[in-house]
């Protein structure tokens, strides 16, 4: 009998181990990484950047004005951000209202600080909004205006992640 509660307290410590390296893995406080923090940014880099594009695009062609243009695609940034978060939690079997609401606590605040960033770089670069889709200012100011954003916003990610917040709620639906 000694044997076989060794064994269970040999289990139950490796069962502890493993929760415990799931924990930091997917964002405890003992040592969210910066890995983890650049994957959870480019994650909604991907959504912001498709639906920044997106809207800068229509906004320029359809001749927008620039107030216009910008505000077009902040609100394509977070449909495209929350529709590709909650595309991989429906895949894990929530429903739409359940899958909205993870998408909402995993991505908003980091969507926002995107939003803010690049749109501030596109507005404060000179003629960036003006130049036309055919010129290499335009898509330069918005490629950098991008890498500005990721770069601001992967240590706010980070920190969220470590206190169970944004992309952590998330990583439960990943298995």
């Amino acid at each position: 009998m000694p044997e076989h509660d060794h064994a269970l307290t040999h289990a139950e410590h490796s069962a502890m181990d493993h929760a415990s390296m799931d924990h930091r893995a997917h964002g405890g406080r003992s040592s969210t990484s910066w890995a983890m923090a650049a994957q959870a940014t480019l994650h909604c880099l991907t959504g912001c950047a498709i639906g920044e594009v997106l809207g800068m695009v229509i906004g320029t062609a359809l001749g927008f004005h620039n107030a216009g243009t910008v505000v077009l695609s902040i609100v394509l940034a977070f449909a495209f951000g929350y529709a590709l978060t909650m595309r991989g939690v429906r895949r894990a079997g929530l429903d739409l209202r359940a899958a909205m609401k993870v998408a909402l606590a995993a991505d908003t605040v980091s969507i926002l600080i995107m939003e803010i960033i690049d749109n501030t770089a596109m507005v404060a670069i000179p003629g960036a909004l003006n130049a036309g889709l055919t010129t290499w200012l335009f898509w330069a100011s918005l490629a950098g205006s991008l890498v500005l954003a990721f770069l601001i916003t992967t240590p706010v990610n980070r920190a969220m992640i470590s206190r169970g917040k944004g992309h952590a709620v998330v990583h439960a639906y990943h298995h």
